[in-house]
């Protein structure tokens, strides 16, 4: 399956005094990429909790800026399952030029599904899995 894209603009707001992207301003995105790509497939965050009591947290998260954004940017990031596991999974995302497809940042990220109360580890539900499954690259 292709990754999924979710455009973003960089806005006035998400710059430092030096001009470029805040360095925490990707992390930002690519949670929301990460919640639109779940949405994307039918199985939005919200379901997850109300129909299983559970939720997917970052559990860790690796970054290596490439190249600085700044103003008026437009970038995509993209989203790819790399592993699934019984209550985890690890996923690819990249923040790149729409346009030229530079690469500004590239996140490692590993997720983990806890019951939500207690926020103990807990088998990912179906749907979730397969679907997940069906993603990776």
């Amino acid at each position: 399956m292709p990754a999924h894209t979710w455009p973003i603009r960089v806005y006035f707001e998400d710059t430092d005094a030096g001009g470029i992207v805040y360095h925490a301003n990707y992390l930002r995105w690519a949670e929301r990429a990460r919640t639109e790509s779940l949405r994307a497939i039918g199985l939005p965050h919200q379901l997850m909790i109300e129909r299983h009591a559970s939720l997917l947290v970052v559990r860790r998260i690796e970054v290596e800026y490439a190249a600085p954004a700044r103003l008026d940017d437009s970038l995509v990031v993209e989203t790819r399952v790399l592993a699934v596991r019984g209550a985890s999974l690890d996923l690819d995302q990249q923040v790149l030029d729409a346009d030229s497809k530079a690469v500004r940042a590239v996140l490692k990220v590993g997720l983990v599904c806890v019951r939500a109360e207690g926020l103990r580890p807990a088998p990912l539900p179906e749907p979730w899995r397969s679907r997940l499954r069906d993603a990776l690259n």
